[in-house]
C-alpha cells in the first residue's frame, strides 16, 4: 500500500507559479511511476505530467508542456509539479498517482493509487 497526500495547491494570478507536492508513504516509493492529473468541473480527468522510477524520463501533456516540470526525490518520498504561467484553465483539483512501475504511464486508469487531490485556482 502506498498513501498519498497533496499539498501547495491555492490561488494565484494568470502568469503566476505553483508548485504542488506528492508526498509518498508505506511503500519504497522509489520503485513506483508518479503521474500528476487535473479535473476540473463538468470536465474528464485529464493527464497533465508522469514522471518514471528514477526520475530519468518524463512527459507531459501538450497543454502544459515548457510551462510545467515534474521532477522527484526518492530520499524525501516525493514528487513534484512546477508549474509556470498559469492560466485560467489550469484551474482544477490536482491529483497525483502512483503505480509500482519501472516506466512512464500515461493513463489514469493504470494507476493504483491516489492522493486526494489539491485545489488549484487561477484567477484572470
Amino acid at each position: 500500500q502506498v498513501q498519498l497526500v497533496e499539498s501547495g495547491g491555492g490561488l494565484v494570478q494568470a502568469g503566476g507559479s505553483l508548485r504542488l507536492s506528492c508526498a509518498a508513504s508505506g511503500r519504497t516509493f522509489s520503485d513506483y511511476a508518479v503521474g500528476w492529473f487535473r479535473q476540473a468541473p463538468g470536465k474528464e480527468r485529464e493527464f497533465v505530467a508522469a514522471i518514471s522510477w528514477s526520475g530519468g524520463t518524463t512527459y507531459y501533456a501538450d497543454s502544459v508542456k515548457g510551462r510545467f516540470t515534474i521532477s522527484r526525490d526518492n530520499a524525501k518520498n516525493s514528487v513534484y509539479l512546477q508549474m509556470n504561467s498559469l492560466k485560467p484553465e489550469d484551474a482544477a483539483v490536482y491529483s497525483c498517482a502512483a503505480k509500482l512501475y519501472r516506466g512512464i504511464l500515461v493513463h489514469h486508469t493504470i494507476y493504483d493509487y491516489w492522493g486526494q487531490g489539491t485545489q488549484v485556482t487561477v484567477s484572470s
